[in-house]
Formats: C-alpha cells, sequence, structure tokens
C-alpha cells in the first residue's frame, strides 16, 4: 500500500501547484480591459480546430511543420500510456488496461513506441536548428539567457521522459512473463544479461522517473514559453474574427463625438466626478484588452513574426516576437506585485518606456505580416496600436510629420497643406474632367 499513497501524495501535490500557478496566471490575463469575443461560436470552433488542434499554419514551413507534428501528434497520444500510469499508480496494478484489451493492447502501446521514436527524432532535429546550425529567426537579441535556456530545457525534459519510457518496456522486453513490444523488443539487447532482479528495479525505476517527470513537466509549463501546449487552444477560439486590418473605433472617443455632434446633449449627465478617467490606448498591460494578454502567455517565441517583419528586416529595432514577450514579463512583474501587496502597488514602472520603447512601437508598419505568419493567431500589432494611440491622444509624443498630419486634417479636413477649395488645384489646365463647378 505504500507505493499507491506515495503515488497520490505525488500526484496531488504536482497537480495542486499547476493548478495555483495556473490561477495566477488567469488572474493576470483578466486585469486586461474587457473584450467581448464570444460571437459567432461555429466560426471559432472551427478556427481552433483548423488551427490548433489541425496544425494548419505549421506547416507552411514544411520542415519545422513536419517535427513539431511529430512531437505534437505523440505528446497526444503518448498521453493515453500516461493515463494508464496513473491508474496503476492510484490502484497499485501494473498495466491496468493489458486484460481489458488483449492482442490490441500490444499493437497500441508498440504504435506508442513508433510515435516515441519520432519524438526523440524530432527533439534532436530541434535542438540542432537552435544550437548547432542555428536559424537566423533563433539569434534574436531577446532570445539570450532564460528565453535560450527554456527552449533547449523543454527539449531535454521531453527527451528524458522518452528514455525513462523506453527504458521500463526495454526492462519489460527481457522479462519473459511480460514480454514487449515492437521497438522495445528490437532495443532489448541493451539490457540482455541482467539479472530478474535487476530488471525489476530498473522498470520500477523508469516508471517512477517517467510519471515524477510528468508531473515536474506540468508544473514547469507555466513558468515556461511552451505553455502554448495549452493555451494555443483558447487562444485561437478567441482569435479576431475580422480582417486583420480592421480597426476598431475607441469607444471613449466615439461617445465623445456623439455628444459634440448632439447639440441637446448634456455631457456632464452620465459622468461620474469620483471616477478615474479612462485612458486613450495603453501605457501599460492593465490597460490592453485581455486577449492581447493571453497572446502573451500564448507566444511560441518561434520568431516568424519577427522573420517577416518588414521594419525589423529594414534594422529598426521593432521585433513582433520581442514585443509580446516583453507583455508577457510586464505583466508577470504586475502579478507579483499582486502578490506580495494584495494590490497592485505603483511601480514607476510601465509597459511603455521601461519595456516597449516609443521608438519600437512607432516603427510598426500596421502592415499584419506578424499576425499572418503566428501558428497560434497572435495579434502583436494590436498591442502596438495601443501604445501609439496613448502616446498619440495622452502623452502627444509623435514624430512631428505625424503632428503635422494632425494639424492638417483638423483644419482642412485632409492630411495635405492646403485648403478644402483648393484640393483639385492639381488639376488645372489638364483637360481632364472634375466636380470642382469652378474648375
Amino acid at each position: 500500500m505504500l507505493s499507491p499513497i506515495l503515488f497520490v501524495i505525488i500526484a496531488a501535490a504536482g497537480i495542486g501547484l499547476f493548478a495555483r500557478k495556473v490561477g495566477k496566471i488567469r488572474r493576470n490575463i483578466f486585469l486586461g480591459q474587457p473584450l467581448q469575443r464570444s460571437d459567432r461560436t461555429a466560426a471559432r470552433w472551427a478556427t481552433m480546430a483548423r488551427v490548433a488542434m489541425g496544425q494548419s499554419k505549421m506547416v507552411t514551413r514544411p520542415v519545422a511543420g513536419f517535427f513539431h507534428i511529430l512531437i505534437y501528434v505523440g505528446f497526444v497520444l503518448i498521453n493515453l500510456e500516461v493515463l494508464e500510469i496513473i491508474l496503476d499508480g492510484v490502484s497499485g496494478n501494473h498495466r491496468l488496461f493489458k486484460p481489458l484489451l488483449g492482442d490490441f493492447y500490444y499493437f497500441l502501446i508498440s504504435f506508442f513506441e513508433v510515435l516515441g521514436v519520432g519524438v526523440i527524432l524530432a527533439c534532436i532535429v530541434f535542438l540542432w536548428r537552435r544550437n548547432v546550425q542555428p536559424l537566423a529567426r533563433f539569434k534574436g537579441p531577446e532570445l539570450t539567457g532564460w528565453p535560450r535556456l527554456d527552449a533547449n530545457l523543454i527539449l531535454l525534459i521531453e527527451l528524458v521522459l522518452m528514455s525513462a519510457l523506453f527504458g521500463m518496456n526495454i526492462a519489460e522486453a527481457n522479462m519473459p512473463e511480460q514480454g514487449g513490444y515492437l521497438v522495445s523488443n528490437l532495443l532489448a539487447p541493451l539490457f540482455g544479461g541482467m539479472s530478474p532482479e535487476a530488471l525489476h528495479l530498473t522498470e520500477r525505476i523508469c516508471w517512477w522517473l517517467h510519471i515524477i517527470g510528468i508531473f515536474a513537466f506540468l508544473n514547469y509549463l507555466p513558468y515556461s514559453k511552451h505553455f502554448h501546449i495549452i493555451l494555443a487552444f483558447p487562444n485561437t477560439w478567441y482569435a479576431q474574427l475580422e480582417p486583420a486590418g480592421q480597426f476598431s473605433n475607441m469607444e471613449s472617443v466615439k461617445k465623445e463625438v456623439e455628444l459634440m455632434m448632439d447639440p441637446n446633449a448634456n455631457p456632464y449627465a452620465a459622468t461620474d466626478p469620483e471616477a478615474t478617467p479612462a485612458r486613450f490606448g495603453a501605457k501599460d498591460v492593465m490597460d490592453l484588452p485581455w486577449k492581447s494578454l493571453l497572446d502573451a502567455y500564448s507566444c511560441t517565441e518561434c520568431g516568424r513574426c519577427t522573420s517577416v517583419c518588414p521594419a525589423n528586416q529594414t534594422g529598426k529595432l521593432l521585433s513582433p516576437r520581442k514585443v509580446m514577450m516583453d507583455t508577457r514579463d510586464r505583466l508577470e512583474e504586475v502579478g507579483k506585485n499582486i502578490d506580495k501587496n494584495g494590490s497592485f502597488i505603483d511601480d514607476g514602472k510601465a509597459l511603455l518606456g521601461d519595456y516597449i520603447t516609443a521608438e519600437e512601437a512607432l516603427a510598426c508598419t500596421t502592415c499584419n505580416a506578424c499576425v499572418e505568419a503566428c501558428p497560434v493567431l497572435i495579434n502583436p500589432v494590436s498591442i502596438l496600436t495601443e501604445l501609439r494611440r496613448y502616446q498619440a491622444m495622452e502623452a502627444s509624443q509623435v514624430p512631428s510629420e505625424w503632428a503635422l498630419m494632425f494639424g492638417n486634417i483638423e483644419n482642412n479636413g485632409a492630411p495635405w497643406q492646403f485648403p478644402a477649395a483648393d484640393r483639385l488645384g492639381w488639376a488645372d489646365n489638364l483637360e481632364v474632367k472634375t466636380s470642382n463647378p469652378s474648375a
């Protein structure tokens, strides 16, 4: 009975710690501004099925897509064996499904072993692509330190988990009473010559290493970019369904314009004198919509967005990947502030300025190439436009060319520096028909 009790304690601790951290992440996400994203449910389910489950955007880069699908399918299906291991741990049995499934069980585990070989191969390829012959998109300055270590750690952890799983099966392949499966039978000579006691001990060590590794991996995910394994599904479900270049009106500005257009409106009628005025745009993470904060936690740091960004390619500071990483880092800092103080206490920092510079925000061309390239439909442009709205509408920190354009629109109704009456002056003496009666 000692083994099941120990297993239940480890499982309860692992799941409890994971749930606690996920709860904090959920709280951090909903520090953002309200946003309605529950419409058109059929289209949202279809998007999630196509992008998150079907990996449709991963395969636009065939090599990475192929090996990522190997890991993804292996991760999903091999978890069926993990389910059996958990039930074995709770009940004290061994191979609980084996007598229930008969010969099909051997086929199933053999299939899982083939997938396991694919996972190991994919991890080795990805480690090579990141460290031996790194791709250009893995060399960004934002990928130094922890992000680089994190990317390698997750691949090494997966290799350890797969090795423990194969170690367990290979040990069993040398036990006459247990028998082996497709790949473990081929690798059985690795443990050949071991005594029955040593084989049993090896199998138990690998079994415990695998399941404890699973719970450790589960608790590592929320601290890693690989939390996208879970968040990719809600993130694609709540993704923007409108065209990527379509921007929404700010309700606060829209309300002011409506009051200005109505001569009978009382602008103070619905105003709470004690309420904090709504901010135009975003200065800090709490000013962003909650979906942008979900995007930040869902970022895979793959760099596809930055690799297609025209501003980045021309040498400007902007990196859409860094924007998402900075947003997540700032949000984590805000969350720790709340954990320490019970509520957020102003720390003198903000997303704009301390994490993302004004130069980065202004460099964005809003072409949405980064949005199109993202495998999980993250939208860095929505964050940058909110930061720019704050720069223009509250901080009044815009390039001189923008200020000139704003003044022209205000005075002339157009971006050009001449009155509306002269707008068709370019057509004079060109013998073209115009709508100008004086032409």
